[in-house]
């Protein structure tokens, strides 16, 4: 069995001048082990001295990986490896890749989600602050207001600064010269230059005119920066000598990148934003409730993409040259629909965390602020975003037959602005023109929300860990028996899958036919659920989501779904739990698509007590035959 390592560094820093940082193509880990792509074997000898380091329990060379079996810790070891090595986490890399729009989420919300809650709680001194301006108007010319005021702002303002900490975890780059690329886009100083640029004065870095943009609270131009600052960075560490490299790299990184920002990126992110809120002004004039259809769908999709900044100028404009602009009223409704459907999430998850998300979520959209909803809740769980834009799209053509529009800017549009939409003669716009405008605002409104709860209720998501409850009922509808209690000196762990089940031996992978990494049984699948085999907590979620390891009592327990299943990269699982849970017998851990995994790996899946030497016995008590979720398996004896 492997011991406990705690110096993983050490160990790490060992296996990669044992086999020699060169010759290293690729690392990936799994539950137990450490999987290295090496561009020649090493030797026998080499072999040895690692199979012979401390905590590591053998070697096994197969399907072209080096793989260093070490049990539990294995991830440790690759975390380790990774930061001696500048890898990124490739667990799972051998699998399929990931689809277009599944790389685009998972990017946004990694470098946008760190931080969801404090664009929450900026979002609620927002609000506050208008309610207390509504009760006591006198309030708006008070010192106090202006310090809230900017305080409430100021995460939205210097959101590239913030979007560029959390892009550099997610792109694995370093973080200062991250924040001081993105300090330097909102730096008052270009600001200022911009400002001249806007004026009509020609300004150039070297030879290349340079564009007006600027980078308050903008999302997109920050985020394909700190992408290629990674690139840039990564390479320059392979390439600049060592004792260039500590002052070096900030250097050319800096002064590489946000001119390149400047020149490039931000103005064809501009560009992109002038040409939707013109195109919908055109098609506005034609054809109002498919400009409104359109737009009320895709606003959130701009605000993901940060581009939806670019449309202020134009809603301005209109208010300026028209008295009244539709754009806004159409994005009210829009913004609405991602609020509800927050709140949908919080109706229906199980989960005490995400209930809190997006509790806290959908009352920040109230105030018209959805970017917590969107990275912390809808866009997270991909459905309910898609029932929200829907439902946005319903809500704004519905409010486009009354002739609906904002008469009055508002800073952002939602809830607590509706009040905009009044055509009053006796507005800041005189007119009247529109009477039912209001009214058309609140049935778009109303309809949003209502149906994007709805929808949310019907489509339902992949709710990461429900709560557990003290009897879960299995695959067949029974209920689970609780564990005997580890007082009476003999602790039951029941079966966890329905299917067939066979010793150890029977693996075939000698780490586990031959007790390497634990002992207990194996079974071959019938459907693919995974539940707890016992009361039980989860200290370890494979990256890979193949494998988990449970612990109760002092007993380590390790349940790995299929042989060589790491390479699938997490497609075909989908867990229910995480790290830190605690579960009952009976709980459901992953839920797997048996059918395609079966298709190219053997499924059964070894179910180990891995620290079986600190216990008298671990005994199986049936060896072969069918077997059913919550049908006693393996006793643990003290």
């Amino acid at each position: 069995m492997a011991t406990k390592v705690r110096d993983y560094g050490k160990l790490a820093a060992d296996i990669k001048d044992m086999i020699g940082e060169s010759n290293i193509s690729s690392a990936t880990h799994c539950a137990t082990r450490l999987r290295l792509v090496l561009k020649e074997s090493p030797s026998e000898e080499v072999t040895a001295k690692i199979s012979a380091m401390p905590a590591v329990i053998q070697v096994v060379e197969k399907g072209g990986q080096y793989q260093i079996v070490i049990g539990t810790h294995a991830k440790d070891v690759y975390d380790e490896l990774a930061k001696l090595m500048n890898l990124t986490d490739a667990a799972g890399s051998n699998g399929p890749k990931q689809s277009l729009l599944n790389w685009v989420i998972a990017t946004m919300s990694g470098c946008i989600a760190p931080f969801v809650y404090v664009l929450a709680a900026a979002g609620l001194v927002q609000g506050a602050l208008i309610l207390v301006r509504l009760a006591f108007p006198a309030f708006s010319e008070t010192g106090t207001n202006a310090v809230l005021d900017f305080i409430s702002w100021t995460p939205f303002t210097f959101l590239p600064v913030m979007i560029g900490i959390a892009a550099s975890r997610h792109f694995k780059c370093n973080t200062y010269i991250a924040a001081w690329c993105c300090l330097a886009l909102v730096n008052n100083s270009w600001a200022a230059i911009a400002a001249r640029i806007a004026g009509g004065e020609t300004v150039k870095f070297l030879f290349f005119p340079m564009a007006e943009t600027t980078y308050t609270s903008t999302v997109l131009p920050p985020i394909i920066l700190v992408a290629v600052l990674a690139m840039l960075e990564h390479w320059l560490d392979k390439h600049l000598p060592d004792v260039v490299k500590p002052i070096g790299t900030p250097f050319l990184c800096t002064v590489v990148m946000v001119p390149a920002t400047i020149l490039a990126i931000g103005p064809v992110a501009a560009s992109v934003s002038n040409i939707i809120a013109m195109g919908y002004n055109k098609l506005y004039d034609f054809l109002p409730w498919l400009a409104s259809g359109i737009l009320g769908g895709l606003w959130q999709c701009l605000v993901v993409f940060g581009v939806h900044w670019g449309v202020t100028p134009i809603q301005l404009e209109n208010f300026h040259n028209l008295g009244f602009d539709t754009i806004q009223s159409t994005c009210a409704i829009a913004v609405c629909a991602q609020a509800a459907a927050a709140f949908g999430v919080f109706l229906k998850s199980r989960n005490r965390e995400i209930k809190n998300v997006a509790a806290s979520a959908a009352a920040t959209g109230l105030f018209g602020i959805t970017e917590p909803a969107i990275y912390g809740v809808t866009l997270r769980f991909k459905k309910p975003f898609i029932c929200a834009c829907i439902s946005g799209a319903i809500g704004a053509i519905i409010s486009s037959f009354f002739g609906t529009r904002y008469f009055v800017y508002a800073g952002l549009g939602g809830f607590l602005t509706v009040v905009n939409a009044i055509d009053s003669p006796n507005g800041p716009y005189a007119g009247g023109q529109y009477p039912n405008s209001f009214i058309g605002l609140l049935i778009g409104t109303a309809v949003a929300c209502v149906l994007s709860v709805i929808l949310v209720q019907i489509i339902g998501f992949d709710d990461p860990a429900p709560e557990t409850a003290d009897n879960a009922p299995n695959s067949d509808g029974d209920i689970l028996a609780t564990p005997t209690p580890a007082s009476s000196g003999t602790v039951t762990l029941y079966a966890p899958m329905s299917g067939e089940i066979k010793p150890n031996s029977a693996v075939n992978d000698p780490t586990f036919a031959e007790g390497i990494l634990g002992q207990g049984a194996a079974i071959i699948p019938t459907d693919g659920k995974l539940y707890a085999p016992f009361d039980c907590t989860v200290f370890g979620v494979a990256d890979s989501k193949h494998a988990i390891n449970l612990e109760a009592d002092g007993i380590e327990l390790l349940i790995h779904i299929g042989l060589d299943t790491v390479e699938l990269g997490g497609k075909c699982y989908n867990p229910k739990v995480k790290d830190g849970d605690k579960v009952r017998a009976g709980d459901l851990l992953i839920e797997f698509d048996l059918d395609e995994i079966q298709k190219k790996y053997d499924t059964i899946t070894p179910i180990l007590v891995t620290n079986a030497d600190d216990f008298a016995a671990v005994e199986l008590l049936k060896a072969a035959g069918s077997v059913k979720v919550g049908e006693p398996i393996i006793t643990v004896k003290r």
